[in-house]
Formats: structure tokens, C-alpha cells, sequence
């Protein structure tokens, strides 16, 4: 059985330019609203295998959200625990997937503290971002997209914890693509890779001050950054105000709704100011989706963030 999709890779009219063709992977189109089902659902569906009797994770997001629809697929109960922040949409939407679900702590570690406490010995725990597994199973988009359409020149994507980012880079190399340069895109006030590479070590951030949540993470995966000493990492950071607009721009160029931490992506793409796109006839750009803001949580985002000052894309190369 496999959990997730295949999803289609577009050619966006809209997006592209008389020099440069705008492909899209559309990651937002699985049943759980977002690329985390592929990773998740391969991880849940391996320690299935592996005689687990309970899915336990901690994210009220998108990871949350894929574990619970992986725990209905395979007839195992899902626990999930969220924080006292997490809205009602993504908790309902987790009910509605037959997941339990427990409210506790102000923060992510509060709630994942709680979470471990209640492990049992045959419970598997799915991390968010953070596991082998979950890059195989992000590695296979890439797979796809080898067959659907041509190799691009360049691939762009958002990063939080560096989950998704691995798993690119992981199908990357597989299909012959490791000469491929990835943008790696961040909102400013979540830029814990951004503060790595100029660090040159990992780094902690004091606090996430992002609208886009679901790039929260305060400190990157230590793969995701061993990935940027050995492939060419180009990480970028943009405004929350031009994340909100490029979500604006897929909705209606597209149709489709997505997180602020998926418009991240696009928003890079649309700036036409990071260097290493300017010669690339054809550009990969992952969908990655996020159901847990909507329409009128974009538009209520959109009008407490100051307007943007055209400031450029903060740009540091691996």
C-alpha cells in the first residue's frame, strides 16, 4: 500500500517568461494537503511493518495532519498532541482522520515533552522533519518529476526544518541531478538555515517570529545543513508580506490555496533577483502545500503585515 499520490508537474504559464519555463510540483494536491504525506506516510507505513500498534506525533500541522490520515489508512490509532496555540481548523482536521487528540503546553517541545511521556513500548513517535525515513520517502516527488517533465536548471523550495530540503536532495542525487543548484528559501523570522550558512555552524534562533509557522523550526536538522557542504545551496530568505502575496498570486493564477511557508517558494521565484535563476531556461519550484490557514486567515495575515519595502532576498550560497 502507498500512501501518498502522484501528483502532477505543471508547466505554469503564468509564472513563466519568455526565457524561462516555470515548472511546478504540485504537492499541495495529497489527500493530507501537503508534501509531508509522502515522508509520513512512508515512515508509518515502516513501522507498521515493524509490529507498531499506535502512531504517536506532536505537530499540529501538516505532519500532524499526514500522520493521522497514514494512521486511518493502515487501521492504527493515531495520537497526536498540539499546543495550546494550534487554531481549531487543524484540530478538526485531525478528528475528522479518527486521530486523538490532546491539547497541552504553550509551546511545540511542551507538547512533544507530554507526547514522549505517554509512549508505550510498541508506539512509533513520527517526527516532523527529522528522520531517514522521512527523506526517502520526500525523495520520491523527485522521481516523478524526473519522468514528467525536463531537467531543470534549477529547483526551488521552502525550508523549516529541513525535512523537505533533505528529501529533495536525496531524489536529486539519485536521478543525476546532483550538479543541480537548490534554492532554499526561508521567511524572515524563521531563517534558522539562513543564520547556519552564515554562521557555518548550526544555529539556534531566539524565537520564530514569522507568519509562516510551518517554517518554525528554531534550529535546522543537522542533515539538511551537511547537505549544504556537499551540494550547491543557495538559501534566501523573504518578507512575510511577499510570502502572503505569491500565496495570493497561486490562488488566483491557480486556483489553489497554500501556507504562507509554501508561498515562501513562489515568492523567490517572482522576485526574478536571485542570481543563480537568471540563466535557467527551466525551473523546478515544489508545491508544498499546508492546509492549516485559510482564504480568510490569508487575508487577515496579509493585513497586519506591514507592506513590503522591496526589499531583495537576503541571498547566502553554500
Amino acid at each position: 500500500m502507498t500512501i501518498h499520490i502522484q501528483t502532477p508537474l505543471i508547466e505554469s504559464d503564468a509564472f513563466s517568461t519568455a526565457d524561462q519555463r516555470v515548472w511546478l510540483k504540485l504537492e499541495a494536491l495529497q489527500p493530507s494537503g501537503s508534501f509531508k504525506l509522502r515522508g509520513v506516510g512512508h515512515a508509518c507505513k515502516t513501522h507498521a511493518a515493524r509490529g507498531a500498534s499506535r502512531l504517536l506525533s506532536s505537530s499540529g500541522g501538516n505532519a500532524g495532519l499526514a500522520v493521522a490520515y497514514a494512521g486511518r489508512r493502515l487501521g492504527l490509532p493515531v495520537l497526536v498532541v498540539v499546543p495550546e496555540s494550534t487554531l481549531e481548523w487543524p484540530k478538526t482536521l485531525l478528528r475528522r482522520y479518527g486521530a486523538q487528540v490532546f491539547v497541552h503546553g504553550k509551546s511545540w517541545m511542551e507538547a512533544n515533552d507530554y507526547l514522549l511521556s505517554l509512549r508505550q513500548p510498541t508506539d512509533a513517535f513520527i517526527h516532523p522533519f527529522d528522520d531517514p525515513l522521512l527523506w526517502e520517502g520526500h525523495a520520491s516527488m523527485v522521481h516523478e518529476a524526473a519522468s514528467q517533465g525536463p531537467r531543470p536548471d534549477a529547483v526551488v523550495l521552502s525550508v523549516g526544518g529541513g525535512g523537505l530540503m533533505c528529501g529533495v536532495l536525496q531524489g536529486m542525487h539519485a536521478v543525476g541531478w546532483a550538479d543541480v543548484p537548490l534554492v532554499a528559501v526561508e521567511t524572515r523570522g524563521a531563517e534558522s538555515l539562513h543564520a547556519a550558512l552564515q554562521a557555518d555552524q548550526l544555529v539556534t534562533l531566539d524565537a520564530i517570529t514569522s507568519v509562516a509557522t510551518s517554517l518554525g523550526a528554531r534550529r535546522v536538522s543537522e542533515q539538511a545543513f551537511a547537505w549544504t557542504k556537499r551540494h550547491e545551496v543557495i538559501s534566501t530568505t523573504v518578507s512575510d508580506a511577499a510570502a502572503l502575496q505569491a500565496c495570493f498570486e497561486l490562488a488566483r493564477e491557480h486556483r489553489w490555496v497554500v501556507e504562507p511557508a509554501c508561498g515562501a517558494a513562489v515568492a523567490a521565484l517572482l522576485s526574478r533577483s536571485i542570481p543563480v535563476l537568471h540563466n535557467a531556461a527551466n525551473v523546478l519550484v515544489i508545491v508544498c502545500g499546508g492546509v492549516c490557514t485559510t482564504y480568510p486567515d490569508l487575508e487577515q495575515l496579509a493585513a497586519k503585515c506591514a507592506p513590503d519595502a522591496e526589499q531583495p532576498p537576503a541571498v547566502n550560497g553554500g
